[in-house]
């Protein structure tokens, strides 16, 4: 799904980071190129017979993760099984601060223990779903205490936990809890989470700690699709809109 890596990449870029590469599987990626903006790197990685990225594509990620600031997985990765086993291990030996989305947290499911393994700090930004597939907790049971999922998986897995959704939360290992009021019900739409997290990514990259990366990210991001759905309606919004508002946010 090249588009997820689009937006991501886009949303990082909107939301100042100096130089943002976007990692595609080698065949895809002159489509990448004319679907992204020219602001944007690609690198292209190591593909299977389906077209998705290989456990080989690993070890091309090792040698160069050093060449960055921050970085994010999941997004539009896809879950073919050598792609699953890829993420795990960047997730398990990046020693670069990691955003965890998307089909890199479904790579997850059954493994969350790689996380207490980490050689790098990680932030995982599940939605309900994501979050149940995670801690084994019923979809309903989340919505019902979403602070308490939160605060407990963040504890547990010593990692930085964003719940999305209705008054997103963000908890760490230790200190209290953020709650996020920006954002609308307008924002439930296709690429939304990708938005998000080029845009924790580029807070990262700029120095930013995990927890106030991710909590600046809440609060901004909800306040681009707030700006979003004034200009377009919560109905007809889409995530593009909300990347263009983002440069909106301090006006």
């Amino acid at each position: 799904m090249l588009g997820a890596a689009a937006l991501s990449s886009l949303a990082a870029m909107r939301s100042g980071a100096g130089l943002v590469t976007a990692a595609v599987p080698r065949a895809s990626n002159l489509t990448l190129q004319k679907k992204i903006s020219n602001v944007v790197m690609t690198k292209p990685l190591a593909q299977n017979k389906a077209g998705a990225f290989s456990l080989k594509a690993y070890d091309e990620i090792k040698k160069i993760w050093d060449q960055f600031d921050a970085i994010a997985i999941g997004p539009g990765i896809g879950r073919d099984p050598s792609t699953q086993q890829m993420a795990r291990q960047v997730i398990q030996y990046c020693p670069k601060p990691l955003v965890v989305d998307a089909d890199a947290l479904f790579a997850l499911t059954g493994h969350t223990d790689i996380l207490l393994k980490a050689q790098g700090p990680r932030i995982l930004t599940p939605h309900a779903g994501e979050m149940s597939r995670l801690n084994g907790s019923s979809v309903k049971g989340i919505e019902t205490d979403r602070l308490k999922a939160a605060c407990d998986f963040s504890r547990q897995y010593h990692c930085v936990l964003l719940l999305k959704g209705h008054r997103t939360v963000v908890a760490a290992a230790q200190g209290k809890p953020y709650i996020n009021r920006t954002g609308n019900v307008g924002m439930a739409t296709a690429g939304s989470g990708d938005v998000l997290t080029g845009m924790i990514t580029a807070f990262l990259g700029q120095g930013m700690s995990l927890f106030d990366a991710a909590k600046y990210g809440a609060y901004y991001h909800g306040k681009a699709g707030d700006l979003a759905a004034r200009a377009c309606g919560k109905s007809e919004m889409i995530a593009t809109d909300i990347i263009e508002h983002i440069k909106k946010n301090k006006t």
